[in-house]
């Protein structure tokens, strides 16, 4: 979705530099151009030529659709842990990195999705994940995106997400209609 019309920033705005995570924020009256809104989330190209995730509750910095935070479902029961888990999977999917516009699950970086009964009622879901790259400072954010998610679904009441690097990741990890979106072969 690579934008080539500039928008200008509005009001000031936080934002984290991609890959580094680093905290920043955009300036009212700069101009950035739109490269990614995907997942709830909005990837732009600043006019000083880095790339920034800008969180979709501040959407409206830039034009876009403010997007409203995830909140904690407070249903009392679910009863089918295949249904909870089904919609802990489609949560996962509505996560995605933010320089590449395929879902976390397409990309292959989910190494691990478990959803268990609680005791007090409820399920947890456990999720194991890794990142493209090592280095890569985005993990934190991509871990409470999927924080915020799950915890919204009906029934869950904890979510225990990690990072991990084994296996590393590579290309071959990726799904074959990902590989198509992308053009790798």
């Amino acid at each position: 979705m690579n934008s080539e019309k500039s928008i200008i920033v509005k009001r000031d705005c936080p934002a984290a530099m991609i890959p580094s995570g680093e905290t920043t924020s955009l300036a009212a009256g700069s101009c950035v151009w739109l490269t990614q809104a995907l997942g709830g989330a909005y990837t732009v190209m600043t006019d000083r030529g880095y790339m920034v995730r800008i969180d979709g509750i501040d959407g409206d910095a830039i034009g876009m659709a403010q997007v409203a935070e995830f909140k904690q479902n407070e249903s009392t029961t679910v009863d089918d842990g295949a249904e909870v888990e089904k919609h802990v999977w489609d949560q996962l999917r509505s996560c995605f990195d933010p320089e590449i516009p395929v879902n976390i699950v397409e990309l292959g970086l989910i190494y691990h999705c478990d959803v268990t009964p609680l005791t007090g009622g409820g399920y947890k879901a456990t999720v194991r994940f890794t990142l493209t790259a090592q280095g890569c400072g985005m993990g934190q954010f991509l871990k409470a995106d999927m924080q915020r998610k799950l915890l919204s679904v009906t029934g869950v009441r904890e979510a225990d997400i990690e990072i991990v690097w084994d296996p590393p990741w590579n290309q071959s990890m990726i799904s074959g209609a990902a590989k198509l979106q992308l053009g790798i072969s």
